[in-house]
């Protein structure tokens, strides 16, 4: 729309007077109205959409993503011999949750006082059956390989990780193009066949052709309030079930808590982890990050002080999530603690800036890692679309269960995957020939990237967000469940599905990408609230008050869900102790 042809200005007051009260301020911010500059603003993109260009690029594998998992896929795919190309949203080691970790799992069998099965049978306690064992083996096995080569890069040697990541990346060309935001990825032939995305920093479409594509594109998520890694979405997988593939996990939920003072002030309760060097942790198999801090706050109303199981102030609380025995702490406060003196972990230590009084619903919103993703058909980080492999905290490998269990594991699993699926990749590409997408296929997916910029008026994607938030983020929603509440704020959230989803709205690059990774937000929230009804039980992570119990019988399996043909969500059953049945 031109500016000839944007309708008149309206003041504030006369807008308020037609609506009324708060319920116009509502309307307004829902419509694109801003109080704030007291006029009408419908969509007046200040990007010209018919000058936008487009870009073709071609590779045996594509990996979308920056970070842990995404580097060691990039080499090792390289040095299995095919032309590799890396995609990020951010740039090379500072994109997703990896800038955040300080912590990385090595398991050495000659220090260890435990064996590697001792290991994963413990983890398995820990996780309550919830883990995947394959995965818990796989990243203790080539945990110290992977941390040697971290140390031939200089990884140990600086808080930032860009440097790093870049030598070896670097020493064999392997093109890297940072900040640009996939949006969709491309299946022919009910193989994947590729992605495509737009530029942050340029009027460019991006189209990728690929034997194989990897994602590593991180954790799920809304964006939560009050912890540093506040902007992961679940691009990935939302990406990856447009086109059938199967994601497990979304019951789950991140419990890391935030401090009671300035409690949205991220860099303050967590710089310390930033500012930090990295260093190895050893075994110690934990059960931490639940939602015991979150039931405390249920029962008892925040903040709560901070202190182990012993150390309880006034009245006990009764019931709430169950703690194995053997894990329950007499130290401080649950946590994820970053690396310690001298680079090792400090035992029983509380979470860097964490000491004093605590809130939870810091990381709302948030998956614990490697529970929440793709899920994979076998031990070769390989999804049910032939081609499409996911590593890290995009693969929903159940690695550690559905608790947080071993201190520096994530890190660890997503070098681990990623050298996995490099790989596995590379040897798929062997067998194949290079995918050729359609220009109608092109053309769509074009058209659907930059419709969000064409819309003449629709919602903005930081109220619909915020709106998103206000009705996932409460305790008695995420954390705390029950049915009724569940199922009402699933309507909300199918509102938003249906109604608003389809008319967000971008003016520039910048809310283009808001646009995508709202609608991705919506779509995970929906999944987030439907495996939390189906699951009937508690256990873990997931805690239901109207099923306080862990039902053995009916639940040692995980919840898959997928796009049904018609566009509908599905949701299925797998065992605990098998593979996915079919690769469809």
């Amino acid at each position: 729309m031109t500016s000839s042809q944007a309708p008149k200005e309206i003041s504030r007051r006369k807008f308020m007077t037609v609506a009324g009260g708060a319920a116009g301020l509502a309307a307004m911010a829902a419509m694109g109205l801003s109080p704030d500059r007291g006029e009408y603003s419908p969509n007046i993109s200040k990007v010209d959409v018919s000058k936008i260009t487009y870009n073709e690029n071609q590779a045996d594998v594509l990996i979308i993503g920056g970070g842990m998992a995404g580097v060691f896929a990039a080499v090792k795919a390289h040095d299995a011999g095919s032309r590799v190309l890396m995609v990020s949203k951010g740039r090379l080691g500072s994109s997703g949750m990896t800038p955040f970790a300080k912590g990385i799992f090595a398991y050495d069998p000659a220090t260890a006082k435990m064996s590697l099965d001792q290991f994963v049978e413990t983890v398995s306690r820990s996780a309550l059956g919830t883990n995947n064992p394959v995965y818990t083996r796989q990243m203790a096995e080539h945990s110290l390989a992977r941390v040697n080569e971290l140390k031939e890069w200089g990884f140990f040697k600086s808080p930032l990780y860009n440097k790093s990541f870049n030598n070896p990346i670097k020493e064999r060309n392997i093109p890297v193009k940072e900040r640009i935001v996939i949006t969709h990825l491309i299946k022919e032939k009910d193989r994947i066949a590729g992605a495509a995305g737009f530029s942050l920093d340029e009027e460019k479409v991006h189209f990728f052709k690929a034997k194989s594509v990897i994602l590593c594109t991180g954790a799920g998520g809304f964006k939560p309030n009050g912890f540093p890694i506040c902007d992961l979405t679940h691009d990935g997988s939302v990406m990856a079930y447009n086109i059938g593939a199967k994601v497990t996990g979304k019951e789950w939920n991140d419990g890391h808590p935030g401090k009671a003072k300035n409690a949205a002030a991220c860099f303050d309760g967590w710089g310390d982890m930033f500012e930090q060097k990295p260093g190895i942790n050893g075994v110690e198999v934990r059960h931490d990050l639940g939602v015991d801090l979150n039931y405390k706050a249920y029962m008892s109303g925040n903040p709560i002080k901070m202190g182990g199981p012993g150390q309880k102030e006034g009245k006990a609380v009764k019931g709430g999530p169950y703690v194995p025995e053997e894990f329950k702490q007499n130290g401080p406060h649950q946590g994820e603690q970053g690396p310690g003196p001298g680079g090792t972990h400090k035992e029983g230590g509380a979470p860097p800036g964490m000491a004093g009084t605590l809130v939870g619903g810091s990381s709302a919103g948030m998956a614990i890692h490697k529970s929440e993703g793709l899920v994979p058909i076998n031990e070769k980080c390989e999804s049910n679309i032939p081609g499409l492999y996911a590593a890290g905290d995009a693969l929903g490998s159940h690695m550690a269960g559905a608790i947080y269990t071993q201190i520096g594991s994530s890190l660890a699993g997503s070098a681990v995957q990623g050298a996995v699926a490099g790989k596995s990749a590379s040897e798929y590409c062997q067998g194949v020939e290079m995918p050729i997408i359609s220009k109608a296929k092109m053309n769509d997916v074009q058209e659907e990237i930059l419709a969000p910029l064409k819309r003449e008026a629709g919602y903005s994607p930081s109220w619909v967000t915020q709106t998103l938030q206000g009705i996932m983020i409460p305790n008695f929603i995420i954390y705390i469940k029950k049915e009724n509440l569940l199922k009402a704020a699933l309507a909300y959230v199918e509102e938003l599905r249906d109604h608003h989803m389809p008319m967000l709205r971008a003016a520039d690059l910048h809310e283009l990408r808001l646009a995508f990774e709202t609608a991705n937000m919506i779509i995970s929230a929906e999944m987030k609230l439907k495996a939390s009804l189906m699951r009937k039980e508690s256990r873990c992570s997931h805690f239901r008050l109207d099923y306080p119990e862990m039902d053995t019988q009916n639940w040692n399996a995980w919840i898959n869900i997928y796009k049904n043909s018609d566009g509908s969500m599905k949701l299925e059953k797998q065992s605990f102790d098998s593979w996915p049945t079919a690769k469809s």
